[in-house]
């Protein structure tokens, strides 16, 4: 895979933090080494190449905007709202309204590492929920995904050594859709892609109403936290993951000498 990178110094910067000296990869470059069948059928479903990676670029660039907004509101500044994002940032601030979250602003955006396993990441919060201290992980995506674990169970290791009153993880999914009126069904518009899933809710016997004849509504924000506290398995797995991206990538590892 080294032709992926044109240098030392790209691949450095692409893969991983320097910290106190030492380079070490990226948690969330680790886990990217994890199939994606979902992605790759959007891939194969699309018009081209191209066009999917212009949308999934499109896609990612609104996640991280919400993402940015939101870490900005939980370190306590006053972050302009783009109108594109609001319907999922206001019901953000009323989920904090109505649940017991407490966040400091000193664990927002913490950047943690693993001397004994070699690799560093940033995570998004720390967060005191229901008289629980664990990691929160926050996701713009339209489900919460097993692979999510990967990634919180990496932060966990270090962390646990370094807080020894950390014992669980959350994922905090945050989106924005728009309901059709008549079925149920739900338009997610992101990326330049109107993605319509039907509603297999139990008891919604309603039958989906023809692509054209939707009456949707507004944009509306939605919100969706789900805890993970059995962290150990899935660092086992990480641990499988990184393996395998050390040796996809040894090319570069050795330039860097991260292997020897």
């Amino acid at each position: 895979m080294y032709n992926e990178y044109k240098t030392r110094a790209e691949f450095m910067e692409a893969c991983g933090y320097e910290i106190n000296g030492q380079w070490y990869p990226r948690v969330t470059k680790i886990v990217e080494i994890k199939a994606k069948p979902a992605l790759y059928k959007f891939y194969g479903e699309a018009t081209s190449y191209a066009a999917a990676k212009a949308m999934t670029e499109e896609s990612a660039k609104e996640g991280t905007l919400i993402h940015e907004t939101v870490e900005g509101y939980l370190l306590g500044k006053n972050p302009l709202i783009p109108e594109s994002i609001k319907p999922a940032f206001d019901s953000f601030v009323e989920f904090l309204n109505r649940t017991s979250i407490q966040v400091l602003p000193e664990y927002v955006e913490k950047r943690v590492h693993s001397p004994e396993h070699r690799y560093a990441g940033t995570t998004d919060a720390l967060a005191l929920i229901d008289g629980r201290f664990g990691v929160l992980d926050i996701k713009t995506s339209q489900a919460i995904y097993r692979d999510y674990s990967l990634q919180t169970s990496a932060y966990m290791d270090p962390l646990s050594k370094e807080l020894p009153s950390l014992e669980t993880r959350w994922i905090l999914r945050i989106d924005q859709i728009k309901t059709c009126k008549l079925c149920d069904s739900t338009l997610r518009p992101k990326g330049g892609r109107n993605k319509i899933r039907r509603n297999w809710q139990p008891g919604n016997y309603r039958p989906a109403c023809p692509e054209d004849q939707h009456r949707w509504d507004d944009l509306k924000g939605v919100i969706e936290i789900k805890e993970f506290p059995h962290w150990q398995e899935d660092f086992q797995a990480f641990l499988g993951a990184k393996k395998l991206w050390e040796w996809e990538n040894e090319y570069w590892l050795r330039q860097v000498g991260y292997l020897r």
